[in-house]
C-alpha cells in the first residue's frame, strides 16, 4: 500500500507538486553549496558577521533540503540525489570565488527572490489538490524567508 493511499491524496493530482517539489529540492541545493562557498570565501571588514551568518543560511537549507525530499517521498515520489542531476534542473546557478560581501549578499537576495516565487506557485498549486501540509511547508518556508531578505537588505543598506 503506498503512504498516498492512507494521506488520502491523489497520485495524479499531485504529480505536479512533486514536481515542483523536486525542482526546489535541485534548487535548495545549489543554493546551500553557494552559502557553503561564502562561508568559506568572505573577506573584510564585514567578516565575522557574515561568517557566522552564512553558516546559520547553509544550515538552513540543508534541513529545508530534507524537508522537501522527505516530502517528496510522502507524495509517492523519488526525490533526485545526484549534483550531476540538479545541475541539469536547478535555475539557481552556482557561483565560485565570491569573497565580497556585497556580491555574496546580492546573490542571496536575487536566490529568495528566485526562490519565493517558487515556493508560491507551490503553495498555489498543493492548494488546489488540498495537499495542505505542503501549502503548511511553503507557507512557513515564506514566512521565514521574507523576514530574512528585510533583514539582509537592511543590513546591506548603505
Amino acid at each position: 500500500m503506498k503512504t498516498l493511499n492512507y494521506i488520502k491524496l491523489n497520485e495524479k493530482e499531485v504529480s505536479s507538486v512533486v514536481a515542483s517539489l523536486q525542482q526546489l529540492l535541485a534548487d535548495f541545493q545549489v543554493y546551500y553549496t553557494n552559502l557553503r562557498g561564502f562561508h568559506w570565501n568572505i573577506k573584510g571588514h564585514g567578516f565575522f558577521v557574515l561568517h557566522s551568518k552564512f553558516e546559520e543560511l547553509y544550515n538552513d537549507a540543508a534541513e529545508k533540503v530534507d524537508e522537501l525530499a522527505e516530502r517528496v517521498l510522502m507524495l509517492g515520489g523519488t526525490p533526485a540525489n545526484k549534483f550531476s542531476e540538479y545541475l541539469k534542473v536547478a535555475k539557481v546557478k552556482e557561483v565560485d570565488g565570491v569573497s565580497n560581501a556585497d556580491d555574496a549578499l546580492n546573490n542571496i537576495l536575487e536566490t529568495y527572490s528566485y526562490l519565493i516565487a517558487e515556493e508560491r506557485k507551490l503553495l498555489s498549486l498543493a492548494s488546489e489538490v488540498n495537499d495542505e501540509v505542503t501549502v503548511a511547508l511553503m507557507s512557513d518556508y515564506l514566512k521565514e524567508q521574507e523576514k530574512m531578505v528585510w533583514m539582509l537588505v537592511a543590513y546591506n543598506s548603505k
